[in-house]
């Protein structure tokens, strides 16, 4: 099975634990949804050399426009931050980080997280197994 995984331009649903090349339909799908489809390809990141993900859930100081967009701006230029959601209750943000291991995760946190003024509170989880994973939803 191949380490790459199809992605549509535009497109930050990359699910890093799919294998193969995209269907008919799910080409279909992604030219509906968007006007410009360009073949891209999200290689699995163990297939890189980060076979480690750490969930970081991430409480800003302020729960302002300005913050949230700066947060938002400085992930999209962190290659560590393979997914990030902003979340509803008691955190505002959800990041998983792709690391060669617990030393390139402490390099990221130490030097491009915590470097951040507007952030005030990280909680890192390592996830011991994955027990379920899927691309989409059935009905």
């Amino acid at each position: 099975m191949s380490a790459l995984l199809p992605v549509v331009e535009g497109s930050f649903n990359c699910n890093p634990y799919v294998h193969g090349s995209p269907t008919r339909k799910e080409l279909t799908l992604a030219r509906t949804a968007t006007t410009k489809m360009t073949p891209m390809f999200c290689p699995l990141p163990a297939a890189l050399g980060f076979p480690v993900s750490v969930f970081v859930s991430v409480k800003l100081d302020r729960q302002v426009d300005r913050d949230l967009a700066e947060f938002e701006t400085a992930i999209q230029n962190f290659p560590e931050v393979v997914d990030c959601w902003l979340m509803t209750g008691n955190r505002d943000y959800l990041l998983r980080v792709a690391t060669d291991g617990l030393a390139g995760f402490e390099d990221f946190l130490i030097r491009r997280l915590t470097k951040l003024s507007y952030v005030a509170n990280i909680e890192s989880s390592i996830p011991i197994r994955r027990v379920k994973a899927g691309i989409c939803r059935g009905p």
